[in-house]
């Protein structure tokens, strides 16, 4: 086993589980056998998620809450739109929950959840869905190279 420690800059390859205050689980590496890696501070994570992990070692495992802002922080109002019920299709309905992939100017597709349809208007959630959740995380740290 590696006695790399998870520093500033260490590159670090690690499994995640993210449950909601429910215990449900809403994401894991685990199901596709594909863990995550990240640069320590290259802004993929936010800060107090990199503190959780600051210290850890391959082979280690460790559980923490983050609160929302510290996750994938509140919902922004500016991200929910309203579009024209015209825009959708049969193949991509406008039906209350489901979520459908806007293709952006750059080409990019963006997930957006419908969340209301009133008449012509539909309400359309671009924020991600675990906005304003407070989360455990469980990670499992494969392999840390400084």
């Amino acid at each position: 086993m590696s006695e790399a420690i998870i520093g500033a800059n260490s590159e670090v390859v690690f499994h995640f589980s993210i449950k909601l205050s429910d215990g449900s689980a809403a994401d894991s590496t685990k199901v596709h056998n594909k863990p995550a890696k990240l640069v320590m501070g290259d802004g993929s994570l936010t800060e107090n998620f990199e503190k959780c992990l600051l210290g850890l070692r391959a082979g280690e495992e460790k559980s923490f809450e983050l609160e929302p802002e510290d996750a994938f922080g509140q919902p922004n109002p500016d991200n929910i739109y309203h579009v024209d019920r015209s825009k959708f299709s049969a193949e991509a309905p406008a039906q209350v929950g489901a979520i459908i992939a806007f293709t952006q100017p750059d080409g990019t597709e963006l997930p957006g959840v419908v969340r209301e349809v009133q008449g012509e208007s539909v309400t359309i959630d671009f924020n991600h869905p675990l906005a304003g959740q407070k989360l455990t995380f469980e990670v499992e740290i494969l392999e840390v190279i400084n």
